[in-house]
């Protein structure tokens, strides 16, 4: 009878995954680059498959390989659990929460509704309009544009997300709007595609599109939960047809039941969710039954 795997050559198997390279998963463990590269043959050799395609560009998986990580990672997030487990009592957990640039402003801003010091989590924020991997728990908790279509990810539907158009003034006509060769938003580009002629002014971001919006240099495409709440801005026009999209809060199946997890996507999901900080838009509704608009794969309660 064979033995079992060693779990800590496996874990060494995803660093090498995550990273596509031995130095760098060298790095993360402390182990020497050749010490890495034998384990990382041995347990080929204790499979009996190939699990990399080395060559100068790094340590790239194969399809053993990937199919491998993808059983693997269930161990990686019981490690964390148990890691949290044991940091119980002891220290305060913390939870990433990635969502987009306006979203995170929006939590950040509100955060004292749902959360305070003595919490048994603590949130840490990544802003970013870039989709982070939860699988390799980059982030705990994430906020996305649409509904999760992985089965290892649990959604809930949070709100219905509208743009529009917002300036200090009617007679304000022209746009801010982001460079070719920065960041792309589908607000950035509904600018290009429908106002070129009419831009006044670039801005490398968003958040510097907003001030010379309330600067009155030009108009800017914002969603409404933040223009509306934006002293000083108004909106010019009603949402504007094909940049509306749903909001969701997800995570991963397994790690959602973390008491500290839980605790942050129950507090997250009240802030999504309260009327009365981000009313609901006359276009696009939000549907009646949450319950029935849940992932098809899991939903978080």
């Amino acid at each position: 009878m064979k033995s079992a795997l060693p779990l800590d050559d496996l874990a060494l198997f995803l660093l090498v995954a995550e990273t596509g390279s031995l130095t760098a998963a060298a790095a993360r463990s402390g182990l020497s680059v050749p010490t890495m590269g034998r384990r990382m043959t041995r347990l080929e050799g204790e499979l009996g498959r190939r699990l990399f395609l080395r060559g100068p560009a790094g340590y790239a998986l194969t399809t053993d390989g990937r199919e491998l990580s993808e059983r693997v990672l269930p161990l990686k997030s019981a490690a964390a659990g148990i890691s949290r487990w044991r940091d119980e009592g002891r220290a305060v957990a913390r939870v990433r929460i990635t969502a987009g640039l306006w979203t995170s402003r929006f939590i950040a801003r509100n955060i004292r509704k749902v959360w305070s010091e003595d919490a048994i989590w603590a949130p840490d924020m990544l802003a970013s309009n870039l989709t982070v991997d939860i699988a390799r728990r980059q982030a705990d908790i994430g906020v996305r544009n649409h509904r999760p279509e992985q089965d290892w990810l649990a959604g809930r539907f949070t709100s219905r997300i509208e743009n529009a158009e917002y300036g200090t003034a009617p007679e304000v006509d022209g746009y801010i709007a982001l460079p070719h060769d920065g960041p792309s938003t589908p607000t950035g580009r509904w600018v290009r595609a429908n106002r070129a002629d009419r831009i006044v002014m670039l801005a490398s971001d968003t958040r510097l599109a907003l001030d010379l919006a309330l600067e009155g240099i030009g108009r800017v495409v914002l969603p409404c939960f933040v223009g509306d709440a934006e002293p000083g801005l108004h909106r010019l026009t009603p949402p504007i047809d094909g940049l509306g999209h749903e909001e969701w809060l997800v995570a991963h199946h397994e790690a959602r039941h973390d008491p500290p997890v839980r605790a942050a996507l129950e507090a997250i999901a009240q802030l999504l969710t309260d009327a009365a900080l981000r009313p609901q838009m006359e276009q696009g509704q939000t549907p009646a039954d949450t319950e029935g608009h849940q992932s098809a794969a899991t939903a978080i309660p």
